[in-house]
């Protein structure tokens, strides 16, 4: 199964409670944490839903 790198590059401060709650899903902290996980259609919503705080790389 592919991998996706999940970085967080900007911080929630100011984001919505629903947006900050997502990343923290994601299992990001603060800014520059990164985390590998699988590429399925669950993860790829939540990215898709905090797209301006995160970058992704396929691994």
């Amino acid at each position: 199964m592919a991998q996706l790198k999940v970085t967080l590059v900007k911080s929630t401060i100011g984001s919505k409670a629903d947006q900050i709650a997502t990343v923290k899903a994601l299992g990001l902290k603060r800014i520059r944490d990164v985390k590998v996980m699988n590429d399925t259609p669950q993860i790829r919503g939540m990215i898709n839903k905090v797209s301006h705080l995160v970058t992704v790389e396929e691994n």
